[in-house]
């Protein structure tokens, strides 16, 4: 119960300001909102890799959720860096609470200012002809958080490990961030007949590319595609690794 509560308290901590301060939902929404502003006008004229039925929509939009995932919490550690910074962090270590409940309570805000975007990116589309399948769309949404809590515990882990050289997170931060988007298909189709040898196979290995996929698949409403199982096997691999990394950096932390 302790852990629960300090969770609690940690997660009202973190999106007290985010709630005082709602235009930073939409500044971190800015990048996927592009993408969606500037290809959509070409969307009529593209085909859906491999021949698959359905609008130009369906396959474009899971992977802007994706995108969506990766810019908004991806960066989550310079917020943790601004408390370091400020000493405020600090503060919080010298505190009672529970130093995995910290994290977890930092993953959790980050996650639900994810899927509050996601909503907003799904609303917008209403208007158009991007067909939206209850289960399917849920169970979108699903795996995007258990992907967004990966890369959000990943991110605070990383601002942990770069404490005393708080330059060196943006670096990496940045380092893995555009070769995980450009390598995932998010943009561009990355097929056998569409891409060289060696660039298809590099994308095989990136696990963005899989949870790109099962999101595409899931939006579709087509649940038995081996695509979500294996998108569901990355999105869990990356949560569970990036949780087991964070809370190691959290409890590792000195005040």
């Amino acid at each position: 119960m302790k852990v629960l509560n300090d969770t609690r308290t940690a997660f009202a901590r973190e999106l007290g300001p985010e709630l005082r301060r709602p235009v930073g939902l939409l500044f971190t929404m800015l990048l996927p909102l592009l993408f969606l502003a500037l290809f959509a006008p070409l969307l009529p004229d593209t085909r859906s890799p491999g021949g698959e039925t359905g609008t130009p929509w369906q396959w474009f939009v899971p992977g802007v959720l994706v995108l969506l995932a990766l810019s908004a919490t991806s960066g989550a550690g310079a917020y943790l860096l601004n408390e370091m910074t400020s000493g405020s962090f600090e503060h919080m270590l010298v505190t009672p609470l529970n130093r995995a409940a910290m994290l977890v309570g930092r993953v959790l805000k980050e996650v639900v200012i994810l899927l509050t975007q996601a909503m907003l990116v799904l609303a917008l589309l209403l208007p158009t002809d991007f067909p939206i399948h209850p289960l399917g769309a849920l169970a979108g949404l699903a795996l995007l958080t258990v992907f967004g809590i990966g890369t959000g515990a990943l991110s605070f882990a990383l601002a942990l490990h770069c404490r005393k050289q708080q330059t060196l997170f943006y670096g990496v931060q940045q380092a893995i961030f555009f070769p995980l988007l450009l390598l995932s298909g998010v943009l561009l189709p990355i097929t056998q007949t569409s891409a060289p040898t060696w660039l298809y196979a590099l994308s095989r290995t990136n696990p963005a590319t899989h949870v790109v996929d099962a999101e595409r698949a899931l939006f579709a409403d087509e649940f038995t595609e081996t695509g979500v199982l294996y998108g569901t096997l990355a999105a869990t691999t990356i949560a569970v690794l990036g949780v087991i990394a964070g809370i190691r950096g959290m409890r590792n932390a000195q005040a």
